[in-house]
């Protein structure tokens, strides 16, 4: 690798690759000491392809959950199963995984700026800005971004744009599944939301079991599926349909929904 070789977005792969291994070895312990990452099916990441791949998954914090899924990915390419013990896998980290982020987010700071240059794909949300319900169509730039992430990798989305548990699933990810026709591996993930702040940079509470499963790919009909039935199996996979709510503790329950009263604006 060349030291100013640079990805489709021109970001330097060599700096990248810095940035990458000194946020894995700074956040390591959050998932490995302070609180414990309980992993289910990794050794589904170390067959799929190198490209086209698309993450979906529920969302609890800003920066945590995908942090988490950085460390699952080259820990599990690295030969690793539902494990991130040893830090070492970070040395050599896969270098073409992308997450989808709020472009108002994304500049919030210059932690978050630094964050991005590890692979946000910046979009601008169509019905929030700055805490205020907004209408607006999609930037086709945005989509072609993501086209372009997938093409050159794997991307990570939450599709349901918020950290609020149980909102609908934004239509744009089933029309991104149609138009570029990636793999689609859901991920349900828990406990992040006790164990960190909602950006998911402080931890909250200490020895809280979050847990991590990967589940097989999403069967889907490009062509013939619609909209709305791919927006119907995202949502049964990634564990947010409201019958969901059915199996979840009460404590739990009440514990979000003074979380939410908190909340002036979501992601």
């Amino acid at each position: 690798m060349g030291l100013f070789k640079r990805n489709p977005f021109g970001h330097i792969l060599f700096l990248k690759k810095w940035l990458i291994r000194i946020f894995g070895l700074l956040t390591h312990r959050r998932y490995r000491g302070f609180n414990e990452l309980q992993i289910e099916g990794s050794e589904i990441i170390k067959d799929l392809p190198d490209t086209n791949v698309l993450f979906v998954s529920n969302h609890q914090t800003y920066f945590a959950d995908v942090t988490a899924m950085f460390h699952v990915f080259n820990a599990s390419l690295s030969g690793r199963v539902d494990s991130i013990k040893n830090i070492g896998y970070i040395w050599q980290p896969k270098l073409n995984i992308y997450y989808v982020a709020a472009k108002e987010t994304m500049k919030a700071g210059l932690l978050a700026r630094i964050m991005a240059y590890a692979g946000a794909v910046s979009v601008e949300r169509t019905w929030r800005q700055k805490g205020q319900e907004v209408s607006r169509n999609v930037n086709p730039e945005d989509t072609e971004n993501i086209g372009k992430a997938l093409k050159d990798g794997w991307v990570i989305t939450f599709p349901q744009g918020t950290t609020k548990p149980f909102k609908p699933i934004r239509k744009g990810t089933a029309h991104i599944i149609k138009q570029y026709k990636p793999v689609v591996i859901p991920i349900v993930i828990d406990g992040f939301r006790r164990s960190f702040d909602k950006k998911g940079l402080r931890i909250k509470k200490r020895g809280i079991l979050q847990s991590f499963h990967i589940k097989e790919p999403l069967d889907i009909d490009y062509d013939n599926e619609s909209v709305e039935e791919i927006v119907s199996k995202i949502e049964y996979a990634i564990e947010q349909h409201p019958s969901f709510l059915k199996v979840i503790p009460n404590e739990e329950i009440n514990e979000m929904e003074e979380l939410n009263k908190k909340r002036r604006f979501d992601y």
